[in-house]
């Protein structure tokens, strides 16, 4: 697949939660790195994600293509993701998701990057104070 084809495949699978398409473009050992969920492997996140999902919505903005500093294949896919909750509530966002590619051209790790300023209040607001993931940095 050429990385137009596997934003599209990709995206068609996350708009309508269906978890066999998308775990079909993941290795069986691959990690999802989300801002809001954390590191979890790929057949954890997405089912968690799903559920958490009242409808999806998402627009193609841009594909690009290249490869990480140890020369594994990189494909970035940017998005609008008008995510609404199960309540209801909306919790959209813009966003850029790297995929790094296995040999066999399936998603070996994924890394979600958005801003949660306005969706990490909605999600705690729906799941409990707190239900999100807050990474911690180590200092130089």
């Amino acid at each position: 697949m050429n990385p137009h084809e596997i934003a599209e495949r990709y995206l068609a699978a996350l708009e309508t939660a269906d978890l066999p398409a998308v775990l079909a473009l993941c290795t069986p050992d691959a990690v999802v790195h989300s801002p809001l969920y954390g590191p979890q492997p790929a057949a954890e996140f997405y089912p968690a994600l799903f559920a958490d999902t009242g409808r999806a919505r998402l627009e193609l903005r841009g594909v690009t293509s290249g490869d990480t500093v140890e020369g594994r294949p990189m494909v970035t896919i940017w998005f609008t993701f008008e995510w609404t909750l199960p309540s209801g509530a909306p919790a959209d966002f813009e966003c850029v998701d790297v995929l790094e590619l296995a040999a066999d051209g399936r998603v070996a790790a994924l890394r979600i990057i958005y801003d949660t300023v306005n969706v990490r209040p909605a999600f705690e607001a729906e799941k409990g104070e707190g239900a999100s993931w807050r990474p911690t940095m180590p200092r130089r």
